[in-house]
């Protein structure tokens, strides 16, 4: 893929703030795991499909703006559906199903074009409002590299970021001469986007693995005279475009096989950010929609403990789930919900990476 091919450009995302205190070893653990899904979550996906989802965007070199849709075409549509199901046979324990209401959605995908591709990483998808996208395709997927694109925004979309960012890569750019390319046609990107997506280095916890992989399907191209170091990359980087052995090894390691619901089950209840301070809690009430065990948990944050009630005769009566006082736990609760009652979830929240970020999940 050229450098024509065109980039991702994820939206810069302010650095987690952690509760002080914290020992090195579980703040790191919370750095390299705040993004990623539970395993055996089921994730569905919503495609924008009407020209009211819309949003005005600048047309690039022109300083004007416009109107453009979200909506795209069904081969378009076709393209991501492949590559979700490329990413599902690696056989991960994670299951990506196609929904047909938005609100059952936690991710929601758009094609508008001129608002380049990109994704919200990992469980960031959870902090977007229903109408929002969570992942953009900028451009023609049924074009030369559109497979990769998908490819690339579904490994976002579990927790990867980019691959020329990881510290363990040693590449030195010319940073002018980036600068200056990203400038251009067709990106006409700033400086502070072409630093945040390609200059930038990540942190230690957040990389995809221990050794850089020039192979990845994260890692960008670049053309002649962009790279310095590594010297055999002076002339060009160029990645396959497909999932590497690394890929797969990655999303393993976060994701190995696990039972899951079949068919996939939806979400019954999930609620937004809850705003939740260390040491706050909040309740929440379940109405299951059918008789059957549900999973319960919380997405979002780093030290939380979730408590089940079941309501009767107004009163909230214990069912599962544990708080102690003593050390917060992370576990999902697996418990029976009978359809007509009312439930409570309530959560309490310990320590936060970041501010509020919290939300229940029941699946």
């Amino acid at each position: 893929m050229a450098m024509t091919a065109r980039y991702c450009s994820l939206a810069q995302a302010p650095a987690p703030a952690f509760a002080p205190g914290l020992a090195a070893e579980r703040l790191s653990a919370l750095v390299g795991g705040r993004r990623m899904w539970v395993n055996g979550t089921v994730l569905h996906y919503w495609f924008f499909g009407r020209d009211t989802d819309a949003s005005v965007i600048p047309v690039p070199g022109t300083g004007m703006t416009g109107r453009v849709p979200w909506a795209g075409a069904e081969e378009q549509r076709d393209v991501v559906r492949a590559c979700f199901q490329q990413w599902q046979d690696l056989g991960i324990g994670l299951v990506f199903t196609e929904v047909d209401d938005r609100s059952e959605a936690e991710l929601r995908i758009g094609f508008q074009l001129g608002d380049g591709s990109w994704s919200a990483v990992g469980r960031d998808a959870l902090l977007a409002g229903r109408n929002e996208r969570t992942m953009n395709f900028g451009w023609d997927l049924t074009a030369p590299g559109g497979r990769g694109t998908a490819l690339h925004e579904i490994g976002h979309a579990l927790g990867m970021l980019h691959e020329h960012q990881s510290p363990c890569a040693g590449i030195h750019f010319d940073d002018e001469a980036v600068y200056a390319e990203l400038a251009g046609p067709p990106h006409h990107w700033s400086r502070e986007k072409t630093h945040y997506n390609i200059l930038r280095k990540l942190g230690p916890d957040e990389v995809n693995g221990s050794v850089w992989d020039p192979q990845s399907i994260m890692e960008y191209p670049f053309s002649s005279g962009l790279v310095l170091e590594p010297e055999q990359y002076r002339a060009g980087l160029h990645p396959p475009g497909t999932l590497s052995a690394a890929d797969k090894e990655f999303v393993l390691r976060w994701y190995p096989p696990a039972e899951l619901p079949d068919p996939p089950a939806l979400v019954p209840f999930r609620s937004a950010p809850l705003g939740l301070g260390p040491g706050e809690q909040a309740d929440f009430v379940v109405d299951p929609p059918e008789t059957r065990t549900y999973r319960l948990g919380t997405f979002g944050d780093s030290d939380t403990v979730v408590v089940l009630f079941e309501e009767r005769d107004g009163e909230p009566r214990y069912l599962a789930g544990r708080d102690d006082g003593g050390t917060p736990h992370n576990a999902t609760i697996s418990a029976r919900l009978v359809k007509g009652r009312r439930y409570v979830v309530r959560v309490r929240l310990y320590s936060a990476w970041g501010s509020g970020e919290t939300a229940v999940m029941c699946w």
